[in-house]
């Protein structure tokens, strides 16, 4: 984020004070030689502003991610929704196997799954990003998984060519990203969901 180190602290500490409800506009610049920065405090006209999104909190939403999501996920219910995965993922270019690596971990392809923090479904939907994407009920496995999907390739193009920069802000929200001046946030859980999400990817586990 391009502010000063007081600068920074004072956001870090008005972050631990405000609520959920508070907005934050994030703006993208792209210079002369390509490359992109994004902030949340543009320092001239050229920056362009792209989303408006709710400010996360310190710490990210919680989902359901742990070891038994990881190794004792029920395939029955992953043979169940194959086909559905696998669509919504062609659909919107995002490889299916990522797709499947956000949902073992998430949610362990448990439709009814509820996180502490009221994220629902197979990709552990919260109630604002659920909106922003369109997804009228969370709890539909078929609106959870487009809704999920989208949200997942606006974080690839967003954070591009850098996919575990995109995973951290599937978990942590991508203002925590962008905070943390474009890197994976210092948070256990997110650390440890981006390590497992990434493994399951990279190692092609999923077979289809």
């Amino acid at each position: 984020m391009e502010v000063t180190r007081k600068m920074r602290i004072a956001i870090i500490l008005l972050t631990l004070l405000v609520s959920e409800s508070v907005l934050a506009d994030i703006y993208k610049f792209v210079d002369s030689d390509g490359r992109v920065y994004y902030t949340d405090e543009p320092r001239h006209s050229l920056y362009k502003r792209i989303i408006q999104t709710k400010i996360q909190s310190s710490y990210p939403r919680y989902s359901k991610y742990n070891a038994l999501n990881v190794h004792s996920y029920s395939g029955g219910n992953k043979k169940k929704y194959l086909d559905l995965i696998n669509e919504v993922a062609y659909r919107h270019q995002v490889d299916a196997k990522l797709v499947h690596a956000v949902i073992q971990t998430e949610s362990a392809y448990n439709s009814n799954a509820v996180s502490s923090a009221g994220a629902v479904g197979l990709m552990q939907l919260m109630p604002d990003t659920a909106r922003r994407f369109g997804v009228t009920n969370r709890n539909d496995p078929d609106q959870n998984v487009e809704g999920g999907t989208r949200y997942l390739r606006h974080l690839i193009d967003m954070f591009n060519p850098n996919l575990d920069l995109a995973v951290a802000a599937y978990n942590a929200g991508e203002n925590a990203v962008i905070k943390y001046n474009n890197s994976i946030p210092p948070y256990p859980e997110t650390q440890n969901y981006v390590k497992q999400v990434l493994a399951l990817y990279n190692k092609q586990k999923f077979q289809y």
